[in-house]
C-alpha cells in the first residue's frame, strides 16, 4: 500500500510544530476545515474565541509577551475582514502575527459569482495591514512560503502576515517538505555610524535616552548603556518597563511639559527604536517636540528613519546590536557624574507626576496596587480613564508588563482577548485586563473563551456609565454630549452566567481584596466614584 502523503493542511500543522507554534487561535468553518485535520494529533493547542477580532488580539497579546509570532486560522471573507482591526493594530505597535486564511477554490478566484465567503480580492484587502499577503496555489511551495512570512514578521521591523490557501490546494498532497527557522541577522551600525556617535557621546555632557518599543527585545544592553552614558531614560508606552526599578528611570509621557524640557535642556538625546508618533510625543496638541540639535535616532526600520524628528545621525540598525557595538566602543568609566544624571531624572519624575493632577495620580495608584498585589501580573489596557491616567505615568515592573490599544491604532475591545492571549502565553503569570464598561461591550463574549481555556487573567472593568473621555471632550468643545451614554449590561451578572467569579468594588482596597481572593478567570467591576 502506498505511503499516505499528507494534504497542504496536514503539512501546514506539521511545518507550525517546527516552527515552535505552539498555539493558534481560529474559529473553524467549512473553508478551513482541511486546516484542521491534522491538528487533533498535534500538539499544538487551538484556542476558540467567540469573534475573529478576538482570535488577532489573543496572538497579539500572545506574541508581546512571548516575543514570538501569533498565529490565527480564519475563514474565508468575513473571518479575514474581521480579523483585518487587530492586524492594523498590530501593524502599528509592529507586532508580529501570522494570519491564515482560506479562500474560495482557485477557479473561482476573482470571478464575481457569488460564492460563499466571495471579496474581490482577498489578499489584496489583507495587504493594505499586511507587511506580505501571499495566495498559495502550489503545494509544493508551502515551507518556502512559511518561511518567507517567519522571516518577514521577525527579520526586520515586525508585524502581521497574510497567507491565503484557496480550499482545492488545501487537500492537495503537499509531499515532504521541511522548515528552517529563518535566522535573519540583526543589523548593526556602520564602522562610520559608530564612529560618528561615538564622538557625539563624547562632546555631550547632558545627555537623555529616548527608548520606544523597538528596545523591548534589548532591555539590558538599554540599561547599561545608561548607566555608561549617565543618562536620564524616556520610555514610551510600549517601553514601560525597561528600566523598571532604576534610578535613571523616567517612565512618564514625552508629552508631559516636564519631561519635554529634560529632553530639551539635555545636549544629546539617543533615540532608540521609536517613531516619535504624536500619541506618545504630542498627545495633547501642544506643539512639535524640542530636541538638541544633537539628536541620534536608532531603528531597524530605515524608512522610518525619514518620518519624525530630523535627527543629525540617523542611524538603521537594531537596537540591541546598536548598543552592543556602542558599549564596546565607550570607554568603561561612565561619561558623566551618576549623581547628576539621577537628580535630573529624580526632578523629572516628580515633575510629571504634579502634572498630570489630582485625578490621574488617583487612577496611577490605583494601577499599581494591581501589581503590588499581583507582582508578576501582565496590564493590558484598552482605551479607558485608567489606562489613560497611566500612560502619562506608570511604574511597569518589567518590559511588555504593560501595553495598550490606546494609542496608535487605537482600537476599541482589545484588552479582553489580548489578555487572554498574554496570560496562555506566560503561563504561571496572571494578565490582568483594564477595560471600560464601553470597551468591553465590544468583546464582551471571550470571557466565555476565557473560561474554556481556563486563561489566569483577571478582567477589570472601570464603569463611568459611559464614553467620559469622550463626554469631556466634547464638553470642552462646546459641543453637547450625544452619543456618549450606552447602557450597560450587570457585567458581574453576564460574568457569573459565562462561569466566572465576579464583584463589585468601590474602593482601592476593594479592588485588592478582589484581586487576591478571586479564582481566575474573574471579573471585578470597579464602580466610578465621580
Amino acid at each position: 500500500m502506498p505511503k499516505h502523503s499528507p494534504t497542504v493542511g496536514e503539512a501546514l500543522v506539521t511545518l507550525l510544530e517546527q516552527a515552535g507554534v505552539d498555539t493558534v487561535f481560529g474559529i473553524p468553518g467549512v473553508h478551513t476545515i482541511e486546516l484542521y485535520r491534522g491538528l487533533a494529533a498535534s500538539p499544538i493547542r487551538h484556542i476558540t474565541p467567540r469573534h475573529e477580532q478576538g482570535a488577532g488580539f489573543m496572538a497579539d497579546g500572545y506574541a508581546r509577551v512571548t516575543g514570538r509570532p501569533g498565529v490565527c486560522f480564519v475563514i474565508t471573507g468575513p473571518g479575514l475582514t474581521n480579523t483585518l482591526t487587530a492586524m492594523a493594530q498590530a501593524r502599528a505597535d509592529s507586532i508580529p502575527m501570522l494570519v491564515i486564511s482560506g479562500v474560495n477554490a482557485t477557479d473561482t478566484l476573482g470571478r464575481g459569482r457569488g460564492h460563499l465567503h466571495e471579496l474581490p480580492d482577498q489578499a489584496g484587502l489583507a495587504a493594505t495591514v499586511a507587511l506580505w499577503s501571499h495566495t498559495l496555489t502550489d503545494p509544493g511551495e508551502l515551507g518556502a512560503v512559511l518561511e518567507k512570512a517567519f522571516a518577514t514578521m521577525t527579520g526586520g521591523r515586525p508585524g502581521p502576515v497574510h497567507i491565503e490557501i484557496p480550499t482545492d490546494v488545501m487537500r492537495m498532497p503537499a509531499g515532504t517538505q521541511s522548515f528552517s527557522m529563518p535566522a535573519p541577522p540583526r543589523p548593526a551600525p556602520s564602522p562610520a555610524d559608530l564612529a560618528q556617535a561615538v564622538d557625539m557621546v563624547g562632546k555631550a555632557k547632558a545627555p537623555a535616552l529616548l527608548i520606544g518599543g523597538g528596545a523591548v527585545a534589548s532591555a539590558e544592553a538599554v540599561r547599561r548603556l545608561a548607566d555608561r552614558l549617565g543618562a536620564p531614560v524616556v520610555s514610551t508606552i510600549n517601553a514601560r518597563g525597561i528600566m523598571a526599578g532604576h534610578v535613571l528611570d523616567v517612565p512618564a509621557s514625552p508629552s508631559l511639559p516636564g519631561v519635554r524640557e529634560l529632553l530639551s535642556t539635555s545636549d544629546l538625546v539617543l533615540a532608540l527604536g521609536t517613531e516619535f508618533g504624536p500619541t506618545d510625543y504630542d498627545l495633547h496638541d501642544r506643539s512639535p517636540l524640542d530636541l538638541p540639535a544633537a539628536l541620534i535616532r536608532v531603528d531597524i526600520d530605515a524608512a522610518q528613519l525619514d518620518r519624525g524628528a530630523d535627527a543629525a545621525l540617523a542611524i538603521a540598525a537594531d537596537a540591541g546590536a546598536f548598543c552592543a557595538a556602542l558599549l564596546e566602543a565607550l570607554p568603561e568609566e561612565p561619561a558623566h557624574a551618576a549623581n547628576e544624571a539621577e537628580a535630573r531624572a529624580k526632578a523629572a519624575r516628580a515633575g510629571a507626576l504634579e502634572e498630570i493632577g489630582e485625578t490621574y495620580r488617583a487612577h496611577v495608584a490605583l494601577v499599581q496596587d494591581i501589581w503590588e498585589t499581583l507582582p508578576a501580573a501582565t496590564l493590558v489596557g484598552d482605551s479607558t480613564q485608567l489606562v489613560y491616567a497611566a500612560n502619562m505615568y506608570v511604574d511597569a515592573p518589567r518590559p511588555a508588563s504593560w501595553f495598550n490599544s490606546a494609542t496608535g491604532f487605537g482600537t476599541l475591545g482589545y484588552a479582553a482577548p489580548a489578555a487572554i492571549g498574554a496570560a496562555l502565553g506566560h503561563p504561571g503569570q496572571p494578565a490582568v485586563a483594564l477595560l471600560g464598561d464601553g470597551g468591553l461591550q465590544f468583546t464582551l463574549a471571550e470571557l466565555g473563551s476565557a473560561r474554556d481555556c481556563e486563561a489566569d487573567a483577571a478582567f477589570v472593568v472601570w464603569n463611568n456609565t459611559g464614553y467620559m473621555e469622550i463626554e469631556n471632550a466634547m464638553v470642552s468643545a462646546q459641543i453637547t454630549p450625544v452619543g456618549v451614554t450606552p447602557s450597560a449590561p450587570d457585567f458581574t451578572a453576564i460574568a457569573k452566567a459565562y462561569g466566572l467569579p465576579a464583584r463589585k468594588v468601590d474602593s482601592r482596597e476593594g479592588l485588592k481584596a478582589a484581586l487576591a481572593d478571586l479564582e481566575r478567570p474573574c471579573l471585578i467591576e470597579y464602580t466610578d466614584p465621580r
